[in-house]
């Protein structure tokens, strides 16, 4: 245990939490020590937490909605009121800076927020009809939800899922990232001081392999929600249709992005930078394929690669420090993977490409220019610190690159054209497409890919309706 403040990880089940036989370390990624132990469950606790969960949906889904909200409102403030402790926390186990940190609590508190409102408008409808009969159209609460979510958004990725399941009246059990495991705990702390029912929300950590093969094919589970990559997405998507399930799959991605010959170059490739930088680059809707007008190409090239290098690097508790470390040491390995493939070829190396040679996982942002299309990256999302900077003659010509690849999750354009943003909008095959901003998602729009990168949305109005099933009554006022 360090002198910052890091919890004891539990296991949160019933309304209860509990230790288990066997557990993992928990690594910090700043300098590799050990942060604690987190316990992994046994079949038994999934056992335990199918149960409570069964039990507390009977409850919840017949809670009304503006208690449901009164839950949710109390949970986020509590966490809001905590937001130094759980951004401590989520910096020591995940690496980001504490700025970043402080930041992903109050986006996990926001998507509370939205759906505590959106759980008292789930309108059904009124279908017009003869004299003496009525159609109607419920949206009611799908039923117990199990949820994975990944290790490079602790608190916001989690509570995405939570808030959902919660505000449409569902339980949910979620298998939080082993590596991260603090975020999630505090969410399942502030649903306990704001006074969720027992059985409603449980937590679990272990084999993640183990957990969804044994809790996707479970009876009671009716909706399998995952935030990860493509590969295991698709393997998560291949049990549950085996078993009939619906599933909510937010997958990766390999964000283009274009910039248009009317615009500052220097100006794009600053904001650019900041946000490669974000996470350490470890976001799936991080901006990495850059297509930049021939035009205004070297400066941009120049800027990027000049700014890129003046990043202040190191352990993401100094208030100086601009990025943390890579999360584990799986992403050092492949980030030279990559850079050597892109080197090797052709590329242009301009900036970063080399461990900082210190204890942790730190890499620098790393700037490639003038790949050609076989390198790696080119194909590959990198899901670091790496952008990749490429010329083009025309906006047909990046827009075709920009699709060339089956992911489609994020995509952003730099213009100032009304034309080109109306091309933009409408060609570029993407769920999120961003002009002249490098955000991707905020807690009332819905968020989601289309073709390798995944299927659904989360937040929104659209997002909610996900935890929801389809339920027509039909009302004959006479017998005939």
């Amino acid at each position: 245990m360090t002198s910052h403040s890091y919890p004891d990880l539990k296991l949160y089940i019933d309304g209860a939490w509990r230790k288990t036989k066997s557990d993992q370390p928990v690594i910090n990624p700043a300098d590799e020590s050990i942060l604690g132990a987190l316990p992994k469950a046994e079949t038994s606790d999934l056992d335990d937490a199918l149960e409570a969960a069964r039990q507390g949906f009977r409850i919840w889904s017949k809670t009304a909605p503006r208690r449901r909200a009164e839950v949710l409102l109390k949970a986020a403030a509590l966490m809001r009121e905590r937001v130094e402790e759980i951004a401590t926390a989520i910096t020591l186990e995940q690496g980001k800076p504490l700025s970043e940190s402080r930041l992903e609590v109050i986006r996990g508190c926001e998507f509370f927020e939205w759906d505590a409102g959106e759980a008292q408008r789930t309108y059904g409808r009124v279908i017009p009809s003869e004299p003496g009969i009525s159609y109607i159209v419920h949206h009611q609460p799908i039923g117990m939800v199990a949820a994975f979510s990944p290790w490079n958004f602790p608190m916001s990725q989690p509570s995405r899922k939570i808030a959902g399941a919660l505000a449409a009246g569902c339980s949910i059990i979620i298998k939080a990232a082993e590596e991260t495991p603090a975020g999630a705990l505090h969410i399942a702390r502030a649903l306990h001081d704001a006074g969720l029912p027992r059985g409603v929300f449980n937590l679990v950590f272990g084999v993640p392999a183990e957990i969804s093969n044994y809790l996707i094919p479970q009876e009671e589970t009716r909706l399998i929600a995952f935030t990860g990559s493509t590969a295991v997405g698709k393997h998560l998507t291949e049990i549950a249709a085996r078993n009939m399930k619906p599933v909510l799959m937010e997958l990766g991605g390999h964000a283009p992005v274009i910039v248009c010959d009317d615009v500052d170059p220097v100006a794009a490739a600053h904001i650019s930078v900041t946000r490669k930088a974000r996470n350490c680059g470890q976001v799936c809707t991080s901006p990495t394929r850059f297509f930049v007008h021939q035009s205004l190409y070297d400066r941009f090239v120049q800027a990027f690669a000049e700014r890129a290098r003046a990043f202040a690097i190191g352990n993401g508790l100094d208030p100086s420090v601009q990025m943390g470390p890579l999360a584990n040491s799986r992403r050092i390995d492949a980030m030279r993977a990559l850079v050597e493939d892109a080197t090797a070829k052709g590329a242009r190396l301009l900036a970063g490409g080399e461990t900082l040679g210190r204890r942790g996982y730190f890499f620098p942002v790393t700037v490639l220019a003038d790949l050609p299309s076989d390198a790696r990256v080119m194909h590959e999302e990198p899901f670091g610190p790496l952008a990749v900077i490429n010329p083009v003659s025309s906006l047909d010509d990046a827009i075709e690159k920009a699709n060339s690849l089956p992911f489609g999750l994020a995509a952003y354009g730099f213009t100032h054209s009304a034309e080109n943003v109306d091309r933009l909008s409408r060609e570029i095959e993407a769920g999120n497409v961003s002009i002249n901003t490098l955000e991707a998602s905020v807690a009332e729009t819905p968020f989601g890919g289309v073709k390798d990168s995944g299927y659904g949305r989360e937040g929104g109005a659209e997002g909610l309706l996900h935890y929801t099933q389809i339920k027509t009554v039909s009302h004959r006022i006479a017998l005939s």
